[in-house]
């Protein structure tokens, strides 16, 4: 199989079992294109079969050279390392010559998040609106800070994900995996309200969140909505629903939260992920300090 049938296969493969999205897939194959015309390039090496451990490092080395963030390098890296470790699954070749190269390392950035009186301000002080717009737009806003859920997750909602008896939401998280999320009563009894509304618009439409023309909500509308009202209580310059999600776990963490019970509300896939948070709860550190130490 020459190189190029060999990608074709692994996007597919990235496709049709992994499930990554289209963006995903396509960052991976212009990854392993810029990586292969280095290697051709610069060593004359056009299959898979011929690469060398030494040869990745001269290119990890001239990735470097060139400025390249390290998270970009990361990033080409690992999409290297997935191809050839697909090969290797495949039976394809039998050496990967990526297993010994050491992904740089990445400076993590602190997450945005909005301070707790400034998230009751907006959440009991902020006027929305009574008509459908307004209480849908604070349905969205509850609903991310109640939950911690991304914006995929929230736009691809359906009616039937809310369970009213159990209080909890049911969302499709990365990679296709579901989890239920406990919601706020206060949260729930905002979604009761928009859904009379709602029904109003759109009664045979699935979606749970709709535009005022009953189609299923955009990431632009949702982002603008949530841009919006953080904007009436913060003015840091970042006002997104990732900020929102950044603020839950925060606010969880502070208030005493386990740690691994927030990796599972956020549905990270490891513990890496959530310990950021710990960066950023500077309250929590210094009563647990005056608690439990003996001169605190």
């Amino acid at each position: 199989m020459n190189l190029q049938d060999a990608q074709a296969d692994f996007i597919r493969y990235l496709e049709t079992e992994k499930r990554y999205s289209v963006h995903t897939r396509t960052a991976y194959g212009q990854d392993l294109a810029e990586a292969f015309a280095f290697f051709d390039r610069e060593f004359g090496c056009t299959a898979a079969a011929d690469l060398k451990t030494a040869m990745v490092r001269t290119w990890v080395m001239a990735l470097s050279d060139a400025g390249r963030d390290p998270k970009s390098v990361h990033r080409k890296i690992s999409s290297l390392r997935s191809f050839y470790k697909y090969l290797v699954r495949q039976g394809l070749i039998s050496y990967n010559p990526l297993a010994d190269i050491t992904l740089p390392k990445i400076r993590k950035k602190l997450p945005h998040f909005v301070e707790e009186d400034r998230m009751g301000t907006l959440l009991d002080k902020v006027a929305f609106g009574d008509g459908f717009t307004g209480v849908r737009d604070k349905a969205m806003v509850e609903l991310f800070y109640g939950t911690g859920m991304r914006l995929s997750e929230l736009i691809g909602m359906d009616i039937y994900d809310i369970d009213t008896s159990r209080k909890t939401v049911k969302v499709l998280g990365k990679r296709n995996k579901e989890r239920l999320i406990p919601v706020p009563m206060e949260t729930l009894d905002t979604l009761m309200h928009y859904m009379t509304l709602r029904n109003e618009i759109s009664p045979a439409d699935r979606a749970l969140f709709v535009t005022e023309k009953g189609t299923r909500v955009y990431p632009k509308l949702v982002y603008g909505v949530v841009n919006r009202y953080l904007g009436a209580v913060t003015t840091q310059q970042k006002k997104s629903p990732h900020v929102l999600r950044h603020s839950y776990a925060t606010h969880l963490l502070n208030h005493g939260a386990d740690i691994n019970a927030i990796k599972e509300l956020l549905g990270h896939a490891n513990l890496a992920a959530t310990q950021i948070y710990t960066h950023n709860s500077p309250e929590k550190l210094k009563k647990v300090h005056a608690k439990t130490h003996p001169r605190g």
